[in-house]
């Protein structure tokens, strides 16, 4: 039986991801693998007047998909943190807990950190917190292929390309009020920031929900 698992670090990580965090008491985050293009380690979707909205931290241009992740740097020739709390203030700044939590969200798209684990991995940890999730983040100390025993290796599972995601038996994403809803129908696994600002407190419980126990 699982006891742990072990996933790369994503921007803003979407429902499935953090239904992990909220089943397993220790959560190992891979600070050891290299960057890999096309991935969620530098993009989310959440849900716009439009319909689905993609957003992405653009990166300093290089061979990114060779460095190790730890050493990935963000570019700011645009202002883009600007523009992503734009996006997500016009997509849920009608939520009904979105004033509750934007607070304490909105200034980390006011530093500028150089590199994108440190500001995912801070994001990360706040919206643990918020979500009031009782997991133990620690950091992977040596890359392993295979993860140790009691450690589910979700590594790459979770993929916003159908072709190169892994089917997860015990995800089953369950349904809540989104802002959008009659407009464009139940979005399924959008970023946390959806659940979060749309159910507020029972967001923990809709995160178990989802959990599928074998």
């Amino acid at each position: 039986m699982n006891t742990a698992v072990l996933l790369e670090l994503h921007y803003l990580p979407c429902i499935q991801y953090f239904s992990k965090l909220a089943h397993y008491p220790v959560v190992y985050i891979e600070q050891q693998e290299h960057y890999q293009k096309g991935s969620y380690r530098n993009r989310c979707h959440i849900a716009g007047a439009n319909g689905l909205l993609r957003l992405s931290v653009p990166l300093r241009q290089g061979k990114n998909e060779q460095q190790p992740i730890r050493e990935v740097e963000i570019a700011y020739k645009e202002p883009w943190q600007a523009q992503h709390w734009a996006s997500i203030r016009s997509a849920y700044g009608n939520a009904p807990f979105f004033e509750y939590y934007a607070g304490q969200l909105q200034p980390h798209f006011e530093r500028r950190p150089a590199r994108l684990f440190e500001f995912s991995f801070g994001l990360l940890e706040t919206l643990a917190r918020l979500l009031q999730l009782d997991c133990e983040l620690r950091l992977t100390e040596a890359y392993q292929k295979e993860a140790p025993d009691g450690v589910a290796d979700l590594r790459g599972a979770i993929h916003p390309k159908n072709r190169r995601r892994r089917a997860d038996p015990h995800f089953q994403p369950a349904s809540y009020p989104q802002v959008f809803l009659e407009k464009h129908g139940f979005l399924p696994n959008l970023s946390i920031l959806d659940l979060l600002f749309c159910s507020g407190p029972q967001a923990g419980l809709i995160l178990e929900e989802a959990f599928v126990k074998s």
